[in-house]
């Protein structure tokens, strides 16, 4: 089986080196990879390892931890014994996979942190860590990190495409076309786009060549997300299915914006406040919000009443949109390669760009305002994100998302014209070649991971 190149990886690394006083939680979405780069990583970086399936693992190994916690000596020799493997002190990581099914081991991490003899890797979802943590105190001594799923360097890595990414990483540095070289970079592009960074679905893909394999993989991973909504979004679970299917929709609207009404007739965005946290904190969604104001406190500003709801997966999405008899059709996939899709192709760029900018640590934010009284007033900005380094008042990236080579720029012109005080470096994400042009940045959507 072919070992994807994850970046999580040299996280884990940083954590084993400076930080492993702590026990490590890896959390994320269902199906992103989670258990295989943990115990890849247990098994490249220590002399030894010893993993836990809480999934499978017996009623009698998960009472040890409340029948021997106050006795780690025994909890730790009935583990090596159990699981037949010799564990070395201070060489050697025990790793606690889908935590979240023994609640019990998550709250031992405090005394076998204290103990001191090995390092502790837990890995869970969050569909139901916070589930099941009402009779535990989370320790202190846990550090958590989100996983996400691959993102396009990952998927250009995984392509054998590592010269690339070097190219598209020189020339967003260097502020350069990439000339002969964008054609290429674009249909992969929309290969990723297509097949998306859940794992299953890309080694489907990569082994193959065949998009219909990883779509099914995919749609295997939509039903693991609908079982998981019944199951674990307690007092939510219809409301939080019905924003689940209106996703592709929602997107499709021109605005965007969550609509209650479209739902049901007559609800607010109160009655499917719970609904949307719980699709967030499951990492199924990426929720993007709209702020009242593009100026230096975004968060201060936010609405939370206001609101887009993306996919976390690109390809997820595109399976989940265009359904013909339980299957995506291959005529599909070759409109989306030539670009020639246009009626759904915008919504899937701009998916896409949240999921890339997610990725990337930015918090999503929009802005929009409607008046009839004056036109100048009226303007619609896809993205708003903070420079990493803040060095003036300048410092709001307002983005527009363009997925046709036709197009205006109407809202961000506006946008420029009554913020400038705030912003800096206007950006257009465009399917075209780099190129700065009356004081806006278009880059090749590819490159948006790099901004």
């Amino acid at each position: 089986m072919q070992i994807f190149r994850r970046k999580i990886y040299n996280q884990l690394l940083d954590w084993k080196q400076n930080r492993s006083d702590s026990a490590l939680l890896v959390e994320g979405a269902r199906r992103i990879g989670k258990s295989f780069i943990v115990e890849t990583f247990a098994k490249n970086e220590y002399k030894s390892h010893l993993l836990i399936d809480f999934n499978n693992a017996s009623s009698v190994v998960k009472g040890w931890f409340d029948e021997y916690l106050g006795d780690i000596d025994t909890l730790l020799l009935n583990l090596q014994i159990e699981y037949g493997v010799k564990l070395t002190p201070h060489e050697s990581c025990i790793v606690f996979d889908e935590v979240q099914m023994c609640p019990r081991a998550r709250a031992a991490i405090k005394y076998l942190v204290a103990d001191g003899r090995f390092h502790y890797i837990e890995t869970g979802s969050l569909v139901s860590i916070k589930k099941n943590v009402k009779d535990i105190t989370i320790p202190s001594e846990e550090m958590a990190i989100e996983m996400n799923p691959m993102d396009f360097e990952e998927f250009l890595w995984a392509m054998g495409e590592d010269l690339l990414v070097d190219r598209i990483k020189e020339c967003c540095e260097k502020k350069k076309p990439m000339e002969g070289l964008h054609r290429k970079a674009m249909n992969l592009f929309r290969d990723y786009m297509i097949v998306g960074g859940m794992p299953q679905a890309l080694l489907k893909y990569v082994e193959t060549k065949d998009y219909d394999k990883a779509d099914a993989a995919k749609r295997a991973i939509l039903s693991v997300y609908r079982n998981d909504i019944a199951k674990y979004a307690t007092g939510s679970e219809l409301k939080a299915q019905s924003i689940f299917d209106e996703i592709p929709a929602m997107l499709q609207r021109g605005e965007k914006k969550f609509s209650p009404s479209a739902i049901k007739p007559g609800t607010s965005y109160r009655d499917y406040d719970n609904a949307f946290f719980w699709l967030s904190d499951s990492r199924i969604v990426n929720i993007c919000y709209g702020c009242t104001a593009p100026n230096i406190g975004l968060r201060l500003n936010m609405e939370r009443t206001t609101l887009k709801c993306y996919m976390a997966d690109t390809g997820l999405l595109i399976s989940h949109a265009f359904d013909e008899n339980g299957r995506t059709p291959v005529d599909l996939y070759k409109a989306l390669l030539r670009g020639s899709l246009e009626v759904n192709e915008g919504m899937l760029m701009e998916n896409i760009v949240a999921q890339m900018l997610k990725a990337r640590g930015n918090k999503l934010y929009f802005y929009s305002k409607s008046s009839r009284e004056d036109p100048s007033e009226r303007m619609e900005i896809d993205f708003l994100i903070t420079k990493s380094s803040i060095t003036s008042r300048h410092n709001i990236i307002p983005i527009e998302v363009k997925s046709t080579k036709k197009y205006t720029l109407t809202s961000l012109n506006k946008c420029v014209a009554k913020f400038g005080e705030y912003i800096t470096t206007p950006t257009v994400l465009h399917t075209a070649d780099f190129k700065v042009k009356e004081g806006i940045t278009y880059l090749p959507l590819y490159m948006a991971p790099w901004m």
